[in-house]
C-alpha cells in the first residue's frame, strides 16, 4: 500500500485530523512525553504505540472494517477500547487535551492523570457505572480472626502503618482536618493515632514504620500537630499528599470553570487515589527499596484500625497480594458499601453503584453479610506488578457523584466528581482475600451521630490506646438518629454541654427538636426523644426508655 493511499484512509476516516489536533495541543502544553500525550489526546488513556500507527492502518485498509477507530485501538494497544468512537465524536480529543493541560499546569503528576483520564474514559464510553444485583451473588463464609493464633513480630520490620488523613470533615461543619476533633477529654483522632504507634513500637520492639497520606487541605495543620511526636522513622517521610482531580461539568463534560473560587473546579478523587498518589509521588519506589513487603491500610477516624501483628503473620503467610477486613453487617451498615462475589472473584459494591431497583437487596443486610471497614493489607511488590501489568493505570470502578462546583452555592454549575473506593481494587488482584474481624477493629466517625455514640459510655479505651465498643455490646454499636439541628459538631455541642449520656444499654436513639440533656441522662432499650416546640427543652436526669415527649 503506498503512501498516497494511506493518507487517503486517514483524512476519509478523520483520523488524520484528530491526530493533528492531538500533536498540536501536545506542544502547545510541552508535554515532556509527547506520545503519552497524543495517545490519550486521542482515547483517554496514555501510552497509545502511536509509532505502530502506519503499519496498523495499513492492515486495516486491506481489511475494511465496519468501526476502523475501534479496529485501530486494538491494532495498538492490544485491547478493546469501548466508546472511543464516541468520544472522538462528541469532541472527546479536544476534551481530554483541556482536560490534560489543566492537569499538567496544576503541577499533577503523571500517574494522577492517567488515572483521571481513565475514569473520564469510562464517563464518556457510555459503560454502566452501576453493579447490578443480577450481576453478584453473596459472600456466604469467610476465615475469622478469632481463629488465628500465629503471630511473627519480625514481619513488623517489613511493614508499614497508613492512615489515611486527608478529609476536613465538613459534613461536620468543620473547616479543619477531622483528625484535630477532640474525641475523648482533649485528645484528637491524631492523639490516639500517635499514641497508638508509640505503644506499638514500644511493645513489639520494632521501629514500626508510620506514615500518613495527607491532603492539601489538611497537611499543614496535621504536621503542626504532630510535630509533638517522634512519629517518623527509617528515613521516610511522614506524609505523602493525595492527587486532587478536576471537576466535569454535567452538560458538556468540559473541565468546569469558577472563577471567583478556583478552587471549588477540583475536588477529591476518593481514596482510591491511594494507588496513584503512592506511585506518582515516588512513596511506593521509596518504600520497596528500603525493603518494605507490606502495608495496613485504614482511616484516620476508624480509632479500632491498630497494627494487629495476627493479622499481619496471617495476611503474609496467606501470599495474597491483598486483602480486606470486614465485619459483620448491621441495621447501622446497611448503607454501606457490602463485600460480594463477582464472575472474576471478590468485588466490592457501595451504595452508589447500586441501581434504585436493588436497593432492598443492597440494605439486606441477612444476605450481603459483610461490610468494607477500610482496614486494608497490601503486598506492595504485587501493588508494583499490577501497575505495570495495566499499563501505569489501576483499572478501578468509577463512581460518578452529582454536585455543584460551589458546594455552598445550590444554584452554580452542575458538575460530576469521578471518584474511586481504595477497596474496590480487590477486585484488581486475583487471590485477593478477606477477613472477618470483630467490631472492636472498627470505630469510624462519619456524622456526629457517630461522635455521639463514641463519647458516651458504650466505648471505652483500651490500654494500647484504641477506641473500642464495650464487650457488654456483643459488637453491636447504638443506632443513633439525630435531628438536622444537630448535624454540625457545634450543634451537638449544644446538646450535651454538661458530657455525653449513658448508652451502654441503648440499642436505638432517636432526637427530634431541639433540647439540651442534662449531666445524668441514661438512655435504654430503644427511645425516642421529641420536642415540637420552637423553644429548646430540657432533657432532665434520668433513666428513658420508649417514647418521651418535651
Amino acid at each position: 500500500m503506498d503512501k498516497a493511499a494511506v493518507e487517503a484512509y486517514l483524512e476519509k476516516h478523520g483520523i488524520n485530523e484528530a491526530l493533528q489536533e492531538a500533536m498540536t495541543a501536545s506542544v502547545k502544553a510541552q508535554s515532556p512525553n509527547a506520545k503519552a500525550y497524543i495517545g490519550a489526546s486521542l482515547i483517554g488513556l496514555s501510552g497509545l504505540d502511536v509509532p505502530g500507527l502506519v503499519p496498523a492502518l495499513q492492515k486495516m485498509a486491506m481489511e475494511p472494517q465496519t468501526d476502523p477507530l475501534k479496529f485501530l485501538l486494538q491494532e495498538l494497544h492490544g485491547r478493546e477500547m469501548v466508546g472511543f468512537t464516541a468520544t472522538v465524536g462528541a469532541g472527546g480529543s479536544d476534551l481530554v487535551s483541556q482536560y490534560t493541560q489543566k492537569m499538567t499546569a496544576d503541577g499533577c503528576s503523571e500517574t494522577a492523570i492517567k488515572a483521571f483520564l481513565y475514569n473520564f474514559e469510562k464517563l464518556t464510553s457510555g459503560a454502566n457505572l452501576m453493579i447490578p444485583e443480577a450481576s453478584l451473588s453473596p459472600v456466604e463464609s469467610l476465615p475469622s480472626y478469632d481463629s488465628l493464633t500465629e503471630e511473627k513480630p519480625a514481619l513488623l520490620k517489613e511493614t508499614v502503618m497508613l492512615k489515611l488523613n486527608g478529609g476536613l470533615g465538613t459534613g461536620m461543619g468543620l473547616e479543619k482536618a477531622k483528625s484535630l476533633l477532640p474525641l475523648k477529654g482533649d485528645d484528637t483522632f491524631l492523639d490516639f493515632i500517635a499514641k497508638q504507634v508509640g505503644h506499638m513500637r514500644q511493645t513489639a520492639g520494632v521501629d514500626l514504620a508510620f506514615m500518613l497520606m495527607n491532603s492539601f487541605a489538611t497537611s499543614a495543620d496535621t504536621l503542626d500537630y504532630l510535630s509533638k511526636y517522634p512519629l517518623e522513622s527509617q528515613g521516610l517521610p511522614l506524609e505523602f499528599v493525595q492527587n486532587k482531580a478536576p471537576k466535569v461539568t454535567e452538560d458538556g463534560l468540559a473541565p468546569a470553570l469558577w472563577p471567583s473560587k478556583p478552587d471549588c473546579e477540583w475536588c477529591p478523587p476518593g481514596h482510591g487515589d491511594l494507588y496513584p498518589a503512592m506511585v506518582g509521588s515516588g512513596t511506593l519506589d521509596k518504600l520497596l527499596a528500603k525493603g518494605f513487603k507490606y502495608m495496613f491500610v485504614s482511616n484516620s477516624d476508624n480509632l479500632g484500625a491498630t497494627m494487629d501483628l495476627k493479622l499481619l503473620t496471617w495476611f503474609a503467610n496467606s501470599g495474597a497480594p491483598f486483602a480486606m477486613e470486614v465485619a459483620a453487617r448491621t441495621d447501622a451498615d446497611k448503607k454501606g458499601g457490602h463485600l460480594a462475589m463477582g464472575k472474576d472473584g471478590l468485588l466490592l459494591r457501595e451504595s452508589a453503584q447500586c441501581p434504585d431497583e436493588d436497593e432492598k437487596a443492597f440494605q439486606d443486610v441477612s444476605k450481603h453479610r459483610f461490610f468494607n471497614t477500610n482496614n486494608l493489607w497490601i503486598n506492595l511488590e504485587a501493588l508494583k506488578a499490577t501497575y505495570e501489568k495495566f499499563d501505569g493505570v489501576l483499572p478501578l470502578p468509577v463512581i460518578k457523584n452529582g454536585k455543584t462546583v460551589d458546594p455552598r452555592d445550590k444554584k452554580s454549575t452542575k458538575v460530576l466528581q469521578l471518584e474511586t473506593a481504595m477497596g474496590s481494587a480487590i477486585e484488581c488482584f486475583p487471590g485477593a482475600q478477606a477477613i472477618l474481624i470483630p467490631r472492636t477493629r472498627f470505630a469510624p466517625v462519619k456524622t456526629t451521630n457517630d461522635m455521639l455514640a463514641l463519647a458516651s459510655d458504650a466505648y471505652e479505651v483500651t490500654p494500647d490506646h484504641r477506641m473500642v465498643l464495650k464487650a457488654d455490646r456483643k459488637g453491636v454499636p447504638p443506632n443513633v438518629k439525630l435531628d438536622g439541628c444537630y448535624k454540625f459538631v457545634d450543634g451537638l455541642m449544644s446538646l450535651i454541654p454538661h458530657g455525653p449520656p449513658s448508652m451502654i444499654k441503648c440499642d436505638k436513639l432517636t432526637l427530634e427538636g431541639k433540647m439540651v440533656l442534662e449531666a445524668g441522662v441514661i438512655f435504654e432499650g430503644e427511645v425516642k426523644v421529641v420536642n415540637a416546640k420552637d423553644e429548646a427543652q430540657t432533657l432532665k436526669a434520668g433513666t428513658y426508655t420508649g417514647s418521651v415527649e418535651l
